[in-house]
Parts: C-alpha cells; sequence; structure tokens
C-alpha cells in the first residue's frame, strides 16, 4: 500500500518562524489558520503558535454585541477584534464561544475556543 499519512504531533500547537517579533498573547492569521502566540517569539526564531484550547480574544464592543455559548466568532485581522461575522470572507473563523455571552466582562472580551 502506498504512503498516505503519517502522524507527527496532537496538532495543539504549530510551529511558526515569524519575520517580525510576536508578543504572547498576539493573534497570527496564517490564511485560514489563526493561531495564539502563547510566548513571544523573535523575528525569524521558530517558535509555536497555540491550534487549540480556550482563549480570552478582546471582541467588538458596544451596541449589545454579546456572544451566545457555543457561537462562531471570527477574527477581523485589520481591526484586531473577535467579532460575530465572517465579513465576506474577510474575517477568519477562530472556534465557537465557550463562555456566557453575560459574564462581567462581556462588553470588552470573549472567551473563544480555537477549532478550526
Amino acid at each position: 500500500m502506498a504512503f498516505q499519512a503519517r502522524f507527527i504531533h496532537r496538532g495543539d500547537a504549530v510551529d511558526y518562524t515569524p519575520s517580525a517579533d510576536v508578543a504572547a498573547g498576539e493573534v497570527v492569521v496564517l490564511n485560514d489558520l489563526v493561531g495564539v502566540a502563547k510566548l513571544d517569539i523573535l523575528a525569524g526564531v521558530k517558535g509555536a503558535l497555540a491550534a487549540s484550547g480556550v482563549f480570552d480574544f478582546a471582541k467588538e464592543a458596544g451596541g449589545g454585541v454579546t456572544f451566545a455559548f457555543g457561537e462562531k466568532g471570527y477574527w477581523d485581522d485589520t481591526n484586531k477584534l473577535a467579532v460575530k461575522t465572517d465579513g465576506g470572507g474577510a474575517n477568519k473563523y477562530i472556534g465557537k464561544c465557550a463562555q456566557d455571552g453575560g459574564a462581567a466582562d462581556a462588553d470588552s472580551s470573549v472567551w473563544l475556543r480555537l477549532s478550526q
């Protein structure tokens, strides 16, 4: 039988070598993959982006913008915020809300579970 696939690792993180420094907590969009730097990554040095887990993302605020538990969230890379729509394909899917929208900090952030 011909080679079809070989296990590499669980995929909780993916290798990433940035062209500019990346700070811990920075959201990185690589085509349709949205990852989060768990540690600082220096330019030109291989580091890792989290590709799974629950993260507290800054979100669009005001106007009653809330996320319901299980609702989809997208990353607006221009404004560096989690939003509720794909923006006609401009915003990249992050994952689903992992927190009740009525939480005290719901005006400024949202917990999203990375799932791409």
